[in-house]
């Protein structure tokens, strides 16, 4: 509850709790645990499950809370083809970001640019 109080990055901040208890209708609820909220004028919003980031949305909830659709995902769950892989947050900026072999090697032979061999 502190954390809510004066930091706006850890999860609702106290003006958007409130908001979301006077105007919210609870919609859905996404695989990440995030919920997703609507008012009475069409206005939507998602309360994120832990740290906010905007990248932890799947597509479907995207759709939905960016208006270019108004079929709610959690109402009607679309068919997965079998080549599409689970949605993942953008790991860049944290100790999980995706590094290339070249850049992680621990020999300093490491060469930002190569030299073009005829």
């Amino acid at each position: 509850m502190i954390k809510q109080i004066f930091t706006w990055w850890n999860s609702q901040t106290v003006g958007t709790f409130i908001y979301t208890i006077l105007f919210g209708k609870f919609v859905g609820k996404d695989d990440s645990d995030n919920k997703y909220y609507q008012n009475k004028k069409g206005k939507r919003w998602v309360i994120y499950k832990g740290e906010i980031n905007a990248s932890k949305i799947e597509s479907d909830w995207f759709s939905w809370i960016h208006y270019l659709t108004d079929k709610i995902p959690s109402e009607n769950p679309e068919k997965k083809h079998i080549w599409q892989k689970p949605h993942k947050e953008n790991k860049t900026g944290t100790s999980e970001a995706y590094k290339p072999n070249k850049i992680t090697n621990k020999n300093n032979d490491f060469k930002k640019y190569e030299s073009w061999k005829p």
